[in-house]
């Protein structure tokens, strides 16, 4: 069974004299920092020059200086930039300035997984990866909670790599909820998977079929995005509660029926497991990250054509039109509009 800590194993001393440079400020970036500032950290912005996040984190009454002098200035570096665009930076900004003694951190192993990123010997290397978007782990630290968070270990050049990370993941509020600990290699792998199968690829592609299906049939398309689309959170939500059980004690008994005959027929098990194992061979063997790392070389084509279809499917039209109308819609404590 995974180990798990917890705020009494975390000792946020341990970041006491230590600059910490935090390496972008978007979703994850902000929060990181503000989340450290106000546990007592010294926190550095790293970003470039004349972006737009500069200005903003400026306001936000931080230091923001370019990558490379961030990155020289800071005893932890914290890498929290998109995956693309991180070996670039670290080749070009972070890795003159890593000298010995230092630290770099990563919410999310994929480029030390797939060798984009390989830091010298003599420095920390580990990651921190709250399970949650950012706004949401800003949100919670404010609330006086916490967003759990994975930790992994993947040099330990001081010896004390894991206390680090561990009071690294106290600063940012993750030790109030709970530390699970890991590897960058399993939470690469495992994290591609719950994206690509379910959580994004599988779930849009599945929302999309039933959307799709009843407009088909003759049904509005308003009906067919509340009953296929906008009811998904509401479900997830009783789910993340209180698992599966919670969710079928909550909905009617007429729904929970549908679910025993009807699930299975739509996604077979033994097919879509199938299925799964064949995204999760492409993940393992680096197929993907190949794929990923040539589509942003080559002007992202197909990524991008696929974005612009996607804007332009019913789906996404008629469900924007219906938040437009819903009261809901200006719902400051509403987290996924800014994932």
């Amino acid at each position: 069974m995974a180990k798990m800590y917890y705020e009494k194993d975390c000792d946020i001393a341990r970041l006491d004299g230590k600059k910490i440079a935090v390496i972008g400020y978007g979703s994850q970036g902000h929060a990181h920092a503000l989340n450290l500032r106000d546990s007592g950290c010294d926190v550095v912005i790293g970003l470039r020059r004349g972006g737009k996040s500069w200005p903003v984190a400026e306001k936000d009454g931080f230091t923001v200086l370019p990558v490379a002098e961030a990155a020289k200035a800071a005893d932890v570096i914290m890498i929290l930039i998109n995956d693309e665009r991180q070996a670039e930076m670290y080749a070009s900004e972070i890795a003159p300035n890593l000298t010995e003694g230092k630290a770099i951190a990563f919410a999310h192993g994929f480029n030390i997984r797939y060798k984009q990123i390989v830091p010298p010997a003599g420095v920390d290397v580990f990651m921190a990866a709250p399970k949650g978007p950012g706004h949401t782990v800003r949100s919670q630290y404010v609330a006086g909670k916490g967003v759990p968070c994975l930790v992994a270990v993947e040099q330990d050049a001081s010896g004390h790599c894991l206390d680090l990370a561990l009071a690294y993941i106290a600063g940012i509020g993750g030790a109030r909820a709970g530390i699970m600990e890991t590897t960058m290699h399993d939470e690469t792998e495992t994290d591609l998977f719950g994206e690509q199968t379910v959580l994004c690829g599988g779930l849009v592609d599945l929302m999309q079929c039933g959307f799709e299906v009843l407009c088909e049939a003759g049904y509005e398309p308003e009906n067919a995005y509340f009953e296929c689309i906008h009811e998904v959170k509401l479900i997830v939500d009783l789910i993340n509660k209180g698992g599966v059980a919670a969710m079928n004690y909550s909905i009617s008994d007429t729904a929970e029926f549908g679910e025993y005959v009807s699930g299975p027929r739509v996604l077979p098990h033994e097919q879509v497991k199938e299925n799964m194992r064949a995204v999760l061979r492409d993940i393992q063997d680096g197929s993907f990250a190949g794929r990923w790392i040539a589509e942003n070389k080559n002007g992202r084509t197909f990524f991008n054509s696929k974005r612009d279809l996607l804007a332009k499917h019913p789906m996404e039209i008629v469900g924007k039109q219906l938040r437009e109308q819903m009261l809901w819609k200006n719902d400051q404590n509403l987290d996924n509009a800014s994932t």
